[in-house]
């Protein structure tokens, strides 16, 4: 295994809820109110449309909110990767990923130095820049196809992280461990806050498959592991092999990621704009706060 790169889940194609678009001239995110699945093949156009996006849109009557899914791993924490993570503004490229105790940063000539992580609110290196990223890995329908390939949400989104954190624990915990098992759907849920001046935000859920109850899930998937542990699958081993291959490298982005990465949470105009979700669903520093309660108070 070659040190210093990671090996990551394969991936077969990405999971957004916005798109790029272009307007005067330059590449812009854009939010979105439903799902798209994309293959990893660009064209002049953008991102080319995976084929089971038309198929779930028209089972769903035209508008993507819900993808049946199941998950790769039975840790929680391998599923989701969240961490607190510097771009470059210029590449995309992580520069600084910290989980709030200890970071890896890009040096000069040390290379990558581990240091204490204090967290984006109070570091002064990021001077206000680094934010929550996440990485989701899931596979679409019960993986008749390819069972180990997945499909990869990337988001900056507090809501979606969180929600799918959470979702992740419960699920393992009343399964008995056995969250690779389990008949889940991704749902597209929306929100509107005092942040949002009440317009729509949306975030990613993780729930019981449609048509299913969570005791009706939990059956199933004793089922499955059933099944598979007399077919030999070793869910333990994949686990394992997946933890080893994560730490193998620093950062879980390859170079030829970076990219998509720089479009996806970028403008060109250089102000950081997630597509997959606003803005206003990042807590705001206290600072902007007060600077947008004395510009309300100015324009009244």
């Amino acid at each position: 295994m070659l040190k210093g790169l990671a090996i990551t889940p394969p991936v077969v194609g990405r999971i957004s809820i916005g798109r790029v678009i272009e307007r005067n001239g330059k590449r812009l995110p854009e939010k979105d109110d439903q799902f798209t699945l994309t293959s990893q093949v660009q064209n002049r156009d953008g991102w080319v449309l995976h084929p089971l996006d038309e198929l779930l849109r028209r089972d769903g009557g035209g508008k993507l909110r819900s993808i049946p899914v199941r998950l790769l791993f039975n840790d929680p924490s391998l599923n989701l990767r969240a961490d607190y993570t510097l771009f470059d503004r210029s590449t995309g490229r992580p520069v600084c990923v910290g989980n709030g105790e200890s970071c890896r940063r890009r040096g000069g000539e040390e290379g990558i130095e581990t240091l204490p992580c204090v967290g984006p609110d109070l570091c002064r290196f990021a001077e206000g820049e680094c934010k929550a990223y996440a990485r989701f890995n899931v596979v679409i329908g019960d993986g008749e196809e390819d069972a180990l390939g997945s499909f990869v949400l990337r988001t900056t989104s507090f809501n979606t992280i969180r929600t799918l954190a959470a979702r992740l624990q419960y699920f393992s915990a009343v399964s008995g461990g056995r969250l690779a098992c389990m008949p889940l759907e991704l749902r597209l849920r929306g929100k509107s806050t005092t942040m949002s001046y009440r317009a729509a935000i949306y975030y990613v859920d993780l729930v019981a498959r449609t048509g299913m109850t969570l005791e009706q899930a939990i059956a199933e998937a004793q089922v499955k592991d059933a099944q598979r542990k007399d077919s030999g699958f070793d869910q333990d081993a994949l686990d394992e092999a997946a933890r080893r291959g994560f730490a193998n490298g620093a950062f879980e982005e390859l170079d030829e990621d970076v990219p998509a990465v720089a479009e996806e949470f970028y403008s060109e105009a250089g102000g950081a704009g997630p597509v997959t979700e606003a803005a206003e669903d990042r807590p705001a520093r206290l600072s902007d706060r007060l600077q947008d309660k004395v510009a309300r108070i100015s324009s009244g």
